[in-house]
């Protein structure tokens, strides 16, 4: 681009401010020649780029590189100190990033020992140090580093994704399994060791609560109200766990509406599966404390004995009356006992005949398209209800197909497969054939109905 100066005819004349203005500005510094070496910044991308034949926009995407691995390698590295070191196995190094769903993040960033309690800090921390040790550009510069062996930062990049953004490592922690595995304190603990081993176990549990603040363990001081409001609490133990983790994806590509509502159908069945599964832990859980908490022996040995004493001392029960009651409670524990295996045996016949309706359902669903087929055969077989000696019009068989199919897509699979029950032997009786699909249109509420109507 170059500039061109154009020379007016006359001269602009002085404000008259400035014509009538005394003011001085002081003296300008004398000239005074300088020699100027071509050094700094400027001067070295100007160089690189007259050297290396680079355009400007080259220029400046290489110039953002450099400064992206100055400041990798300018991290530092005692800003980590409260995050602990934890050895790095082959198989941990050896994960592929594109099974991330399987894969533990807190592990892969050096945060096992922490994992739900560490802090937002703490994962940005532990990320930083993961990167400067396992970045493509450090490695780069090992002997025999491959190019294309940077599976386990890809990992660490998802494992930063998923625990430094709220709402995905809440959804992540929902499915921890290592909290799982850590709540099985062992069975026959003395009592001084109750405390110790169940606190922290309803401690991580706690976490999952809906409701806050949690209700505590307490000690061997605690009294019996507040022992009976800890239990209370946790058999109505209400969690905001959700499983959507495990949800399984539409494949890649698809535009079918049906295979999505499918897969969401499948994927709502397995978090309703997996919540049940872990009310049913947390409820065990708890069935275990209590079942070895020495405070409740206590109470319940300290009632024994208060009612022993009411018996023996003065206005005690007579043994009458105390046989009487061990008479009463007796028939009442029978009564109960009978109850409850008349109930069992309901339930088992009940499950039974579950099963066989469920196992013929299947069986229907599975000759589904045999029995459609074979009523179609039918209205075939019967010149499509039309008179002896007429020849079916395409759209007329057509238009008698389509409300064939109608029908039957209206009905349960056993339904159809007692629709084919009714046509079989009907291939003679054209009239009987019709009026029993006008019936089982009736029962499957299809419009319509104007080729097998007419």
């Amino acid at each position: 681009m170059t500039t061109t100066v154009q020379h007016l005819p006359f001269e602009l004349p002085l404000s008259s401010q400035a014509s009538t203005s005394k003011q001085s500005f002081g003296k300008l510094s004398p000239l005074v020649k300088r020699k100027v070496e071509p050094v700094g910044p400027a001067y070295r991308a100007h160089a690189r780029r007259v050297l290396q034949g680079f355009s400007f926009e080259q220029d400046d995407k290489i110039k953002a590189e450099e400064d992206e691995r100055n400041g990798l390698n300018n991290i530092d590295e005692e800003d980590g100190d409260d995050v602990p070191e934890e050895e790095e196995s082959n198989a941990l190094l050896a994960l592929d990033p594109k099974e991330w769903k399987k894969q533990d993040h807190y592990a892969v960033l050096g945060l096992s020992s922490l994992r739900y309690k560490a802090t937002p800090e703490q994962i940005k921390k532990a990320h930083r140090k993961k990167v400067l040790k396992h970045h493509p550009d450090k490695k780069a510069k090992l002997a025999g580093h491959n190019a294309n062996d940077d599976s386990f930062f890809k990992c660490i990049a998802k494992a930063y994704d998923t625990l430094s953004v709220p709402e995905k490592r809440r959804i992540f922690d929902s499915a921890d399994e290592a909290i799982d595995q850590d709540d099985t304190p062992p069975r026959n603990l003395p009592a001084s060791e109750f405390f110790t081993a169940w606190a922290p176990v309803f401690e991580r549990e706690g976490r999952f609560s809906k409701k806050q603040p949690v209700a505590r363990l307490g000690d061997a001081s605690s009294s019996k109200p507040e022992v009976e409001d800890f239990y209370d609490f946790w058999y109505n133990f209400d969690s905001w766990r959700s499983f959507e983790y495990y949800d399984k994806e539409v494949n890649e590509g698809t535009d079918s509406r049906d295979e999505k509502r499918h897969a969401e159908r499948k994927n709502k069945s397995e978090r309703a599966k997996r919540k049940k599964e872990d009310v049913a832990r947390v409820r065990m859980l708890v069935d275990d404390a209590m079942a070895a908490d020495p405070r409740l022996k206590a109470f319940k040995q300290k009632e024994k004995a208060a009612r022993d004493a009411k018996k023996k001392g003065p206005g005690g029960k007579t043994a009458a009356q105390i046989e009487q009651e061990a008479a009463d409670k007796k028939a009442a524990e029978e009564a109960e006992a009978k109850a409850k295996a008349d109930a069992e045996k309901q339930a088992a016949e009940a499950k039974v005949g579950a099963a066989a309706n469920k196992k013929a359902k299947e069986a229907a669903r599975k000759n589904l398209k045999k029995d459609q087929k074979a009523i179609a055969e039918v209205v075939k077989s019967s010149n499509y209800f039309l008179p002896a000696g007429q020849a079916p019009e395409p759209a007329k068989v057509e238009a008698q197909l389509n409300e064939l199919d109608v029908i039957t897509k209206a009905l349960e699979p056993e339904q159809v497969s007692a629709f084919r029950k009714e046509l079989d032997g009907k291939k003679a009786d054209s009239a009987a054939a019709k009026s029993i699909v006008i019936s089982w249109a009736a029962t499957s509420k299809a419009s319509g109905l104007s080729e097998f109507a007419s």
